[in-house]
Order: structure tokens, then C-alpha cells, then sequence
């Protein structure tokens, strides 16, 4: 064997063995688990340690090398932008191909190709872009027009082209187009059923009718058109009723409708202040701007502060939900872990991107109690590897411990790890992490990143469209 990890206590969600054996690995896939003694090229004692399938992240804004170093570092072995994701595909694809730490991939972005129907422009991926992006800003057309017909053809035509360009189904980030009508999403949900795809949605965040309204309309556009459904960070759309939205949809999956959905550990969420989720912050009662942190100065806002950055534009925190709340949604077993991770490109944003899933290792799992191991490491392995396998054949390989598998491993401490990220200094890296391998190649040892190392491969969607 090239590498041998000995001693390691190997947990695996995918087929639930829980048991100390030594990993044989060659060529980036693992070929051996046993009990026996194993002699490789490399050996390294991980007596002690946690040997887990390196962790999927379904929605990682950070598309960029900033950030992908913070998410290995937290044990991140597939980094995904699924809710936003990108147009034309092919553009991130090559700006990451040969430079990426670990394995990353986007889904064809509605709101990009919005962007490219409206205002005749093709932009790169659309969360790594300067906070002034088209396609989040308040007063761009392609977020506030309604579509015709016509466009809206053109429109399912560069999603498709999306597709062909590997994309892993279609991000929808609606809440940041309101000008997108309940048809002209409900035509893209035709789509994505017709090619076989999911929909990772961030819903309307329509006043009128609230975070369960919304999820109606999720829903039944799934029920309607039989698209597999993904909802993305449950905790952040729904806040205090998310248990009420979690039996809507565990009750439709049990009625047939593929759907699912994420979450990630923390109370305050964060996206762009100029964006159109903010459009409906008008003379609101003073206490309300309060709970917006500016996390360049750590500053809560007043209604003044908040016109002025809207003006400037940037990253701010929204501290919306209770603990308890949030306690409840991580310890799920059926709500996976995703981090939301925001650009570290521009400066500071969430600790999100930086202490995820050790957050949800260490506190939640070990320190709360709130869940298992086993079903925490399930959360941010095999169940985000199933969502995509279906489509994109690579992820077969991943989210496992077992023989055939891919090396993508994480090797934790489960007595240290833990997020050492804090609201105000959201780059500093987990604790406890201490080996990261993609595909057999270490990307993290002794709890170190290694420099200049890049294995990491284009995760992409084999779509036949017709």
C-alpha cells in the first residue's frame, strides 16, 4: 500500500461499521480495512483518532482557495456551491481546475443566468464576485423584471447549457430575485424533472405569506412536477418554525416527494446588505437594525448605519434565532450538515465557512449530547453524497469509509474537536482536525495545511440533454 493509517478507530455512516482496523490506500482509493497487520510504503499511527469519510458541503459559498484552506481545515473534503452557484459553468470550472485543495463543483445558477438573459452580461460565479454583483443587487433587472414567455424559454435554455456544462442540478437562490414569478420557477421544476436533476432552493422570503407559505410553493411545485427538491439552510428560512416546516416535509417525503434539506449550527445568519432580501427593511422599530452586526467592526446597526452600508454594500450577520432552535435543527438526523460558507475572498464575513462541522462534532454532538457521532458524521457524509449520486457518478465514491471507496478521509480527535471561529475573527481555524487526505493525498497532517498541494477535482453532472 502507498499509506497505511493504523489504529484508527474507523466510522463509517454509509455501511455503520464502528470499529478500530488499519486503512490500506493506493492510487486515491481505499483497498484494504482490517483487523490485520498492514505494510505500506507509509504508515502513520491514528491510534485514538476518529477515521471518517472526508465531510461534503452542499453549499460553500467560497469557491476560492481563501476559503477552501479554512473548510480542510475543518475537515471538508468536497466543497459545493449549490444554491447559487454559477454561470456559465465552465468559467469557475477552469478557474479552479489544477488549483483546488479539495474537491469542488457548482450547479447552474438561476439568478446568473438571469443576469445573462437581462442584462446581455455572463458573469463568473456569482457569490465570489465584489459585494456589488448583479445578480444579488437590489436594483438590477435581472433581480426585480418579470419574465415574458420568450425569455423564460431562453432562460430554461442556459440552465440547460448549465447541465452541459457539468452543472450539479440548479441553484435557485429566489429570495434574491423577486422579480422571478411562481411560473417562471415552476417551469424550471419542469425542467429539472424532465433531466433528471434536484433544485437546491433558497425559497422567496415572500412577507405576504411567511417561511411556511414559501415552502408551500416549494413543495407543491415538486409534488406537481416530480423534481427532486432540496430546501437549503432550513434554520435561516424558517427560523423559530422551522419544526413546523420539518413536518411539511417529512410529510411529503412520505408521501412520495423527493425532497430534503440542510442546516448549519449557528443562531445569526449572514448574506449581502444590499441584496433584495433587505428590501423590505423599511422604518422598521429601531430594535430590529440591532440585531444586524457589521462584522468588519463588530458594530450593531441603527436604521442610519444601515441605509449608510446598504449604500456601501458588504457582508452583515443577522442574529434571528434562539439556541434552542438552533439545538433542535442540528441534533436531526434527517437534516444534513451544510455551512452556508461565505467568501473569505473579501475580507470577513461568518465563521460559518470556518467551523462547521467541528462545531457541530464538538459542541453539538459531544459537549450537548444533542446527537450521535455516528448520525453527525451520517449528516455531512453519506447523506450528501446520496443526494448527488444519482447524477453525478463521482460522488458513488465519496462520503465512505469503505473498500472502493475514494480517500477521502478526515482523521479527527473526538475529545478536541471543536470551531475556534467567533463572530469577530471568523478565519480562525477548527481544532482537532488533525488529518485531512483527498483522494490518498494529505491536505491537512498534524493538524497543518500542506502548501502546494492540489488534488482537488471538478465535481461535475453527467446530464444527457436532448
Amino acid at each position: 500500500y502507498e499509506l497505511v493509517l493504523t489504529g484508527g478507530r474507523v466510522m463509517d455512516p454509509g455501511s455503520g461499521t464502528d470499529a478500530v482496523l488499519n486503512v490500506g490506500i493506493r492510487e486515491g482509493r481505499i483497498v484494504a480495512l482490517t483487523a490485520d497487520a498492514l505494510e505500506g510504503a507509509e504508515t502513520l499511527d491514528v491510534e485514538g483518532l476518529v477515521v471518517a469519510p472526508g465531510f461534503i458541503d452542499l453549499h460553500a459559498h467560497g469557491q476560492d482557495e481563501v476559503s477552501a484552506r479554512l473548510q480542510a481545515l475543518d475537515g471538508v473534503t468536497v466543497q459545493l456551491d449549490l444554491e447559487i452557484g454559477a454561470f456559465p459553468v465552465t468559467t469557475l470550472i477552469e478557474r479552479r481546475r489544477g488549483k483546488a485543495v479539495v474537491h469542488f463543483g457548482v450547479s447552474a445558477s438561476h439568478p446568473a443566468a438571469r443576469v445573462a438573459l437581462f442584462e446581455d452580461e455572463l458573469v463568473g460565479h456569482v457569490t465570489t464576485q465584489p459585494p456589488d454583483a448583479p445578480a444579488l443587487s437590489t436594483e438590477s433587472r435581472a433581480t426585480q423584471a418579470e419574465s415574458t414567455p420568450e425569455q423564460q424559454a431562453q432562460l430554461l435554455a442556459l440552465l440547460d447549457e448549465g447541465l452541459r456544462q457539468g452543472g450539479l442540478g440548479f441553484g435557485l437562490g429566489i429570495v434574491y430575485t423577486p422579480g422571478a414569478s411562481r411560473l417562471e420557477i415552476l417551469r424550471v421544476f419542469q425542467l429539472a424533472a424532465r433531466r433528471g436533476v434536484p433544485i437546491f432552493v433558497h425559497m422567496r422570503g415572500d412577507a405576504d405569506v411567511g417561511p411556511i407559505g414559501d415552502l408551500q410553493e416549494m413543495l407543491a411545485d415538486a409534488a406537481a412536477t416530480g423534481a427532486a427538491l432540496h430546501i437549503v439552510h432550513l434554520n435561516s428560512s424558517t427560523d423559530e418554525l422551522a419544526p413546523l416546516a420539518m413536518e411539511m416535509i417529512r410529510g411529503a417525503r412520505d408521501r412520495g416527494v423527493d425532497v430534503t434539506t440542510e442546516a448549519y449550527p449557528y443562531t445569526a445568519g449572514s448574506t449581502l446588505i444590499q441584496s433584495a432580501l433587505f428590501d423590505a427593511w423599511v422604518d422598521l422599530p429601531e430594535e430590529e437594525y440591532q440585531k444586524l452586526e457589521w462584522p468588519s467592526t463588530g458594530e450593531r446597526l441603527t436604521r442610519a448605519s444601515f441605509d449608510r452600508y446598504r449604500q456601501e454594500g458588504g457582508w452583515v450577520i443577522m442574529h434571528t434565532r434562539e439556541e434552542e432552535t438552533n439545538t433542535w435543527v442540528t441534533a436531526q438526523p434527517d437534516i444534513m450538515v451544510a455551512s452556508d460558507g461565505i467568501p473569505f475572498l473579501y475580507g470577513p464575513a461568518h465563521p460559518r465557512g470556518s467551523g462547521t462541522h467541528a462545531r457541530v462534532l464538538g459542541r453539538y454532538a459531544r459537549d450537548k449530547g444533542a446527537l450521535s457521532l455516528m448520525d453527525a458524521l451520517a449528516k455531512m457524509t453519506i447523506l450528501p453524497a446520496k443526494r448527488l449520486e444519482d447524477f453525478a457518478p463521482q460522488m458513488a465514491r465519496k462520503g465512505r469509509a469503505s473498500l472502493g471507496a475514494d480517500a477521502d478521509l478526515t482523521v479527527f480527535d473526538p475529545e478536541t474537536v471543536i470551531d475556534r471561529a467567533t463572530y469577530s475573527q471568523v478565519d480562525t481555524p477548527s481544532g482537532g482536525i488533525e488529518h485531512v487526505l483527498v483522494e490518498g493525498t494529505f491536505v491537512v497532517r498534524g493538524g497543518e495545511f500542506q502548501e502546494g498541494v492540489f488534488p482537488g477535482k471538478a465535481i461535475l453532472s453527467e446530464v444527457a440533454v436532448d
